[in-house]
């Protein structure tokens, strides 16, 4: 499955909307929650979605899902999961929130709960409580993953214990200036006003480049 193309911008079709029924009982189970640990809902799901974009940045599989973005010819969606965080990391929230749309329409259920993260710490419940609902849904229809090698770690063992740290310590996941640098200097989708980066230039860095694979 790879995004709609019109005219050089990737287009993410929404999936097919979750349960009303389901959505409608999150709602309600928001309302009645037990009390998080920190003052507010929004500044609850940033701390969440911070762990979780460590968690993905740090899984024994990442470098694999990455390697699977960059160089095969059908965009997956455990590499789009991926670079979402990569580009959560370095502060880019909206190409975040771009790659995750695509994970989740093609199943990625962590996918779907970064976005339900994400809607929720701007205080956008709608769209939140639908992310939610939708990454239940993947949970509740989830076929066996795919099996990935795990080759490599993704980040090297301190810069993924300085990202849990900060993380731990009500700090936003952040990547060195090095590999900062890096994500600045990938290609934009032609036309987005978002500047969507398209993550093919990282086969320099993260794996091997394929040659017949586009580069923007």
């Amino acid at each position: 499955m790879t995004p709609e193309e019109d005219g050089g911008t990737f287009r993410v079709p929404r999936p097919e909307r979750a349960h009303a029924e389901r959505i409608a009982a999150l709602r309600q189970a928001r309302v009645t929650a037990a009390p998080a640990h920190l003052p507010s809902e929004h500044e609850q799901a940033a701390f969440e979605l911070g762990l979780v974009v460590a968690l993905v940045l740090g899984a024994p599989n990442a470098s694999a899902g990455l390697d699977l973005l960059v160089n095969e010819r059908r965009i997956q969606p455990e590499g789009a999961e991926v670079f979402g965080a990569l580009l959560y990391a370095t502060g880019r929230e909206e190409a975040a929130e771009f790659w995750w749309r695509f994970a989740a329409g093609s199943g990625s259920g962590t996918a779907a709960y970064c976005l339900h993260l994400h809607h929720l710490r701007l205080g956008e419940t709608d769209d939140a409580d639908y992310w939610r609902a939708w990454s239940e849904q993947l949970a509740a229809t989830r076929q066996q993953p795919r099996t990935l090698r795990m080759n490599r770690p993704l980040l090297p063992d301190d810069v993924r214990r300085d990202i849990l740290s900060r993380v731990h310590h009500g700090l936003a996941p952040q990547l060195p200036a090095a590999l900062v640098e890096v994500i600045d200097r990938l290609p934009v989708q032609d036309g987005d006003e978002e500047e969507v980066p398209n993550p093919w230039g990282l086969g320099l860095v993260w794996g091997e480049p394929d040659d017949d694979h586009p580069q923007g």
